[in-house]
């Protein structure tokens, strides 16, 4: 067969049947984790569901109530409305709903209310539910046929809303509309037409977009959610460990998608999902062919770019791995080298990821410091976290080593989590001295005293297949 699937250890099997998960320790999570390099990665089995969404709850109220107040009191908003419908939701949605609701009901409207300094930001929903008892629900006073309450439904929303606006007066009101940010673009055209006549002119002069309430929003991350994230982290690490290895690949039988869909699988068997399909791909000395899946053969340099969903945590990391040749023992110097100029990258980027600055700051600060070092490669670091390329500034793109425009353009924010993507390039004198690509990707977090760690660690020795 092309691709082995027996796993290496059958332990972790083990641990899933015998439910070893032991419980997420509390916000001393965000302290940094030293994991030394030797130490193999582990796999953590995902707690059962009910547990998960226990979790999930928990981070869900913490964030409505506290990270939703402290922006709308920063960015001097009265009162924040999100409106909606059933598959057409507000990406805010996702970080405010219950870990039990899939979509948005019907015409969901959720109604966040600033009524000052000392007091509880006051949260209504007018339709769509409580959420687990994050918000206070309203229901209609029409009984249904079956004898209770029926649900708020058309005309009968806008005249409440327009009832509950009129009672706190508020001297401004945010709405989710923004050309640049689709994190702040959730209110449909449809939406905003209805928002507008049940406001009436008078409220729609108040009415500010203030995209950065949306976007710092969801990208702010919770302590909390640290030790859940790096369980997440490590797993992966130990899942491309064994991808790039002897157990998974068969030299000259292998191809680069056999690999693809055993990632596949195996993330699969562990009760998570990618949000993109995995990327494998080599290179090698002389000339690699092009086009369609590529048979894997001893001297190869291997490259993968694989992302995770977990608990609504995303993972985004690339990592590389040599095929040994017969005889060999350690990976061509050449190749080594390249992997220590990506490594160096990461380190300049992550010195250069000051709070305060924009993320076209951080990329030109970086960039400077790499042609100091005589470092050759290109950078394009993304937020991460409830979206795998997540709320924040962009710190480059692979096309746009000049600055990102509007994206690039905000400061970067502490409590926030990275996906440090980045290449090196450099010549390999065992192979002629062709260039080749060091291409890496792992997370990073901003902590709330603005310092900059890992997440679990990064790859500084390649994955061998022998």
């Amino acid at each position: 067969m092309a691709i082995h699937r027996f796993r290496l250890p059958t332990l972790f099997g083990l641990l899933l049947m015998f439910g070893t998960f032991l419980p997420f320790q509390d916000a001393a999570g965000q302290e940094p984790a030293f994991v030394p390099d030797h130490v193999p990665p582990r796999i953590h089995p995902l707690p059962p569901l009910r547990e998960q969404a226990k979790i999930e709850q928990e981070w869900a109220f913490k964030r409505v109530t506290e990270v939703i107040p402290m922006l709308m009191r920063e960015y001097g908003v009265d009162m924040w409305i999100l409106s909606m419908r059933e598959y057409e939701e507000d990406p805010v949605f996702w970080a405010i709903k219950a870990p039990t609701t899939f979509a948005a009901r019907r015409r969901s409207i959720y109604v966040f209310y600033d009524r000052g300094p000392g007091q509880e930001l006051e949260r209504l929903a007018l339709g769509g539910g409580s959420q687990g008892g994050i918000f206070e629900a309203y229901r209609s006073t029409r009984p249904s046929p079956r004898g209770d309450q029926a649900e708020l439904v058309g005309d009968e929303q806008w005249m409440l809303l327009r009832e509950l606006v009129e009672d706190r007066d508020p001297g401004t009101i945010a709405v989710n509309i923004d050309e640049h940010w689709a994190f702040a673009d959730g209110l449909g055209a449809g939406e905003w037409e209805a928002l507008q006549r049940a406001l009436g002119s008078s409220y729609v002069a108040r009415v500010k977009r203030e995209p950065r309430l949306a976007v710092e929003f969801i990208a702010h991350r919770l302590p909390e959610m640290m030790p859940a994230y790096r369980e997440r982290e490590e797993t992966v690490h130990a899942i491309l460990s064994q991808a790039f290895s002897s157990a998974v690949i068969t030299p000259g039988v292998t191809t680069t998608e056999d690999v693809q869909w055993w990632l596949r699988e195996e993330v699969q068997e562990l009760g998570m999902t990618t949000w993109f399909h995995p990327s494998v791909d080599l290179q090698r000395a002389g000339e690699t062919p092009s086009g369609g899946p590529l048979v894997i053969q001893r001297g190869d340099l291997l490259w993968t770019d694989f992302g995770t969903i977990a608990m609504n945590l995303h993972t985004d990391t690339q990592h590389l791995g040599y095929v040994f040749r017969p005889g060999e023992t350690e990976v061509p110097a050449g190749l080594r080298q390249c992997l220590k100029a990506s490594n160096r990258m990461q380190d300049i980027l992550l010195a250069e990821m000051e709070v305060g600055r924009t993320g076209n700051e951080i990329l030109a600060a970086a960039l400077a410091q790499m042609e100091v070092e005589g470092i050759k490669g290109t950078i394009y670091t993304h937020p991460i976290g409830d979206n795998g390329h997540g709320s924040g500034p962009l710190i480059g793109r692979w096309d746009a080593q000049e600055g990102v425009p509007v994206r690039g353009e905000i400061p970067l924010r502490a409590s926030t989590w990275h996906s440090i993507e980045l290449q090196a390039r450099h010549p390999v004198p065992e192979w002629d001295g062709k260039e080749v690509s060091c291409r890496q990707e792992e997370e990073a977090y901003v902590a709330e005293d603005g310092s900059r760690h890992w997440v679990f660690r990064r790859q500084t020795e390649f994955h061998y297949v022998w």
